[in-house]
């Protein structure tokens, strides 16, 4: 439910995203509300920061760092983190991930995280947005994802989790990347929109070391015009009533 132009308000929370590339929508609340958490979280390529705001909301002790390579999303999100209740508990860097990875607040950061959380930029092939913010949003151009996953398994503890939302056409270019890293598949959720449709995302949460593997089939809506009562459970602690 918006609050103003620019603005969306959630229960815990108000997110501005005046600035950023990409604002508020479905993939970013159904991976703030899926992902896998833990005490020390990174949030690669925050925008609004809304990912790493429904964690905060979500793992009351956690201390969750967030980066991103856009100054309007820095903008947002430093707005978003400073006027939330958990801005205690918020860091933010404005850098990409391989620069974050070399230069990390001056210290090394290999095995830092045990959890890390992703909606990552999946567009490779198709033409290239004019604007260079939206563009660097989501292209694979500004974060390839060899670089991305290798990334997030040094990043990582033993143990530590990934989690990614994606959409179909790239999953098996992204599940070959991962098992090269090293990457274990621990849960699938197989997203889609109406019950007759394919799935149209899918939230991958990977563990650095061995786990069995599970997945399931969950439907966003029943009908075009209601949700369904799996997205209504997940999302009633975050989304406002109506």
């Amino acid at each position: 439910m918006g609050v103003g132009k620019g603005f969306f308000e959630f229960q815990q929370f108000t997110i501005d995203q005046r600035h950023a590339a990409m604002k508020v929508g479905t993939d970013s609340d159904l991976l703030g509300a899926l992902a896998e958490g833990g005490e020390n979280i990174l949030d690669i390529g925050t925008g609004t920061g809304v990912l790493a705001l429904m964690m905060a909301q979500r793992f009351s002790k956690a201390h969750i760092t967030a980066i991103d390579i856009d100054e309007g999303a820095i903008l947002d999100a430093t707005n978003n983190f400073s006027s939330s209740p958990f801005s205690e508990r918020l860091s933010l860097h404005h850098c990409s991930l391989q620069d974050f990875m070399l230069h990390p607040e001056g210290k090394d950061t290999e095995g830092t995280f045990d959890s890390i959380i992703c909606n990552p930029p999946y567009f490779d092939k198709s033409l290239e947005a004019p604007d260079k913010s939206r563009t660097r949003a989501r292209h694979t151009s500004s974060l390839p994802f060899c670089e991305l996953i290798e990334g997030a398994y040094q990043l990582l503890e033993p143990d530590g989790t990934f989690s990614v939302i994606i959409p179909p056409e790239v999953l098996p270019a992204f599940s070959a990347e991962c098992l090269l890293a090293g990457f274990w598949l621990k849960h699938c959720y197989k997203i889609k929109t109406l019950p007759h449709k394919a799935p149209k995302r899918y939230i991958l949460i990977y563990k650095k070391g061995r786990t069995e593997s599970t997945e399931e089939t969950v439907c966003l809506r029943n009908t075009v015009s209601t949700y369904s009562d799996w997205h209504n459970e997940i999302m009633k602690d975050f989304l406002k009533k109506p």
